[in-house]
């Protein structure tokens, strides 16, 4: 009898070395010097019929010319290459190569029977024209399986979307008669390991013609301090626990073409056969290029979604403070505008706790536990907006009432008294439909082998205790709503102050002028400071006739401009609660050609998507970016221009920013850790994030990823 074993178990297999390939190719490694070929598997004696292949140059086994080429992939040191199709003892063979860790690796795979390029063309056309024709996200993953399922000819093709939890959800499915339907099932992150979903990204089509092969190992075997890096094999051998999962589904060929967004694996367009099933090389093109136009529709359409959403909850907005700057008292205006508050947010319930005062409307909590949820979330939502759909989890006392308030959105309109507005939402019962029991998953059999779940028969789970998601524009527009309102009351007060002073003593007149121009007046003496500072800077260059400190001061200017920067723009806009990072970027980026020299502009590429940050963490961004151009242009060029693309994106509750250079890339071991390095992990440290580096092939991509905001704690679906 099998026992249950930890799952992470398959996060740790290594997929990326199996040693063996699928046998219906074969894969040739040779050096790279000579073109001798070290290894190989497959049939080579019986397909090539060549018995003494070991040791044998490139070019007496694929000829001269594929060799050459094979030999030019591997100097672009890129991902495999299509080289052609050849003709090898009467057999038809699909030609890519690569490189793996200075060895060339070349695969040959038989070729199915061909479609016309004009076949392929004509059908890719009709499927881009289908998906630009749908309307929701939805209806867009069907037609996209619907497309698929065309171009490829599998008997089941499935649309299946990671969630935030890694598990999956499919979306979209097409499939032959008498095929079983996962539409809208659910599965497990468990089926799809950390390491595969990685390779999905780097190989964007995996194809497994028939799952009852045997693997092919490498010949000769490898000695234990060798290993050969296959991830970018076409050819690579499966994880028996997923040829295993395969066979438990019924299937006996498969497919797998991952969809891109933004360099995150947004999903996978699955394919199922239920007989053995070989697609050429140009439909597994095609379906690539299918899938990045699907990617870019999704993408269309979720920021279609999202900019219809802020546009709803604007006018919403407008409304409501438009209302509550007609009205009297701000307190009676609120209470007597619960229903428009609750409708905004699409909430169950709304409370207004002013001190000891409580007003609600709708369905919420009762009163003692409403008193409670405000003090706890005081807190919370003291400089930014509270979210959770799952109050129960992170509330620390017992929620009495959690079918009412699961959940909770909150804004603090004043710490002081305190004054609150919660927005609950109560708890929506969901049942979710598995693709089998998810607490099924891998066990041991005899031998410590893996096996996977062998039932994907419908499961159901009842999820309770949650509530309907808060959307990160419902968080926004509870942000900008606790701004206005909070804008509404300061200036009747600045009114009834003005009224007061003006009653009393004309003198009182001064220090209202005194206060209204005190943020501005404030604001002036510290660019002047800072430009005092970066002048002092200058001088301190000018004077100096070491190159070293020269650049050591140039660097502390730029990094002065970053702050400076931010500081321009915070009080230059209509809120001091968030900065627009694209324009901020755009700026600085400006400030930092102009110090580096007006030759760079022409080589500098931006692509920035709209992102809002807190001020403190735009500075740290700031100065971050500021370092990697820095470093781009001391190292990448060497002081010289050359390009420089800066690409910032929205992931989620998280931003993402790339600097990219096509220069020398990073220098093997590097061991620089100068005064910059250090300042930048402390940086990356207090934004919560974390900064990588790749190899951009030519050049280095740095890449930092951290969270939008520290204090938004809505807990993951």
């Amino acid at each position: 009898m099998s026992d249950a074993i930890d799952t992470t178990l398959c996060d740790r297999e290594p997929i990326h070395i199996p040693g063996s390939i699928q046998p219906h190719g074969l894969l040739l490694v040779a050096d790279l010097g000579g073109l001798v070929v070290r290894h190989g598997a497959g049939d080579i004696e019986g397909r090539l019929g060549r018995q003494k292949w070991l040791g044998a140059s490139l070019v007496d086994l694929i000829g001269g010319e594929m060799a050459d080429r094979a030999a030019g992939v591997a100097s672009l040191d890129t991902s495999p290459g299509f080289l052609g199709r050849i003709l090898l003892a009467n057999v038809a063979f699909d030609v890519s190569a690569h490189l793996s860790h200075g060895q060339l690796v070349v695969e040959l795979e038989p070729t199915p029977d061909q479609v016309t390029a004009s076949a392929i063309l004509s059908r890719l056309e009709a499927a881009a024209g289908a998906l630009e024709k749908a309307l929701t996200l939805n209806e867009l993953c069907q037609v996209a399986a619907l497309e698929f399922r065309r171009l490829t000819g599998y008997s089941r093709v499935m649309i299946y979307h990671f969630l935030e939890n890694d598990a999956g959800v499919v979306l979209g499915e097409d499939r032959a008669p008498g095929q079983p339907s996962f539409m809208n099932h659910h599965f497990p992150a468990s089926d799809i390991p950390k390491q595969a979903r990685a390779l999905y990204i780097r190989n964007l089509v995996r194809v497994i013609p028939d799952v009852s092969y045997e693997p092919a190992p490498l010949r000769p075997t490898l000695s234990p301090d060798e290993t050969l890096d296959m991830s970018d094999c076409i050819l690579r051998s499966v994880s028996s626990v997923h040829i295993q999962y395969l066979r438990n589904m019924g299937v006996a060929a498969s497919a797998s073409i991952s969809i891109v967004k933004d360099g995150v694996l947004w999903g996978l367009v699955a394919c199922h056969n239920e007989t053995p099933l070989a697609i050429s090389y140009d439909v597994r093109a095609a379906s690539r290029a299918l899938a990045g136009s699907l990617a870019r529709q999704i993408k269309a359409r979720e920021e279609t979604d999202a900019y219809r959403e802020r546009v709803r909850l604007r006018s919403f907005e407008d409304d409501i403070v438009s209302l509550l700057s007609r009205e009297g008292s701000l307190d009676s205006a609120i209470s007597n505008h619960l229903a428009e508050l609750m409708r905004m947010l699409n909430a169950d319930g709304v409370a207004v706790l002013r001190s000891q005062d409580l007003v609600v409307g709708g369905r919420c909590p009762p009163e003692e536990e409403v008193r409670a949820i405000g003090a706890w979330a005081t807190d919370k939502a003291v400089e930014t907006t509270f979210a959770t759909e799952r109050l129960s989890e992170v509330y620390p006392g017992k929620l009495e009432a959690a079918p009412l308030a699961s959940g909770l959105l909150a804004i603090t309109l004043s710490a002081s008294e305190p004054w609150l507005v919660l927005w609950f939402r109560a708890e929506h019962i969901k049942t979710v439909e598995w693709a089998g029991n998810p607490q099924k998953d891998i066990t041991t059999g005899p031998g410590g082998v893996l096996n996977p779940r062998a039932s994907f028969e419908a499961w159901k789970e009842t999820v309770r205790g949650r509530a309907r998601r808060w959307t990160l524009p419902e968080v926004e527009a509870a942000g900008r709503l606790r701004v206005a309102v909070t804008g509404v009351w300061q200036n009747r007060r600045m009114r009834d102050l003005n009224r007061q002073l003006l009653a009393t003593l004309d003198e009182k007149d001064v220090l209202i002028r005194q206060k209204e121009f005190l943020i501005g007046e404030v604001n002036h003496r510290v660019q002047n400071s800072l430009q005092l500072v970066s002048s002092f800077l200058s001088l301190q260059a000018r004077a100096s006739n070491d190159p070293a400190l020269q650049s050591a001061i140039d660097e502390a200017r730029r990094r002065l401009a970053a702050v400076s920067l931010v500081h321009r723009r915070l009080y230059r806009a209509d809120q001091v609660e968030a900065v627009d990072v694209a324009r901020y970027i755009e700026e600085l980026t400006r400030d930092l050609v102009a110090s580096m020299g007006d030759e760079w502009a022409p080589h500098i590429t931006l692509d920035l998507s709209p992102v809002m940050l807190p001020p403190d963490r735009t500075v740290g961004l700031g100065l971050v970016l500021t370092e990697l151009i820095i470093n781009a242009n001391k190292y990448a060029y060497g002081g010289q221009p050359g390009p420089l693309r800066i690409t910032l994106a929205e992931d989620r509750a998280d931003f993402r920013l790339t600097v990219a250079d096509q220069g020398g890339g990073r220098a093997p071991n590097s061991n620089r850790r100068g005064f910059g390095s250090r300042m930048m992990d402390a940086l990356v440290t207090q934004l919560g994030g974390d900064l990588g580096y790749e190899d951009a092939k030519p050049g280095l991509r740095a890449v930092l990823k951290a969270p939008i905001s520290m204090q938004h704690e809505t807990a993951p679906a």
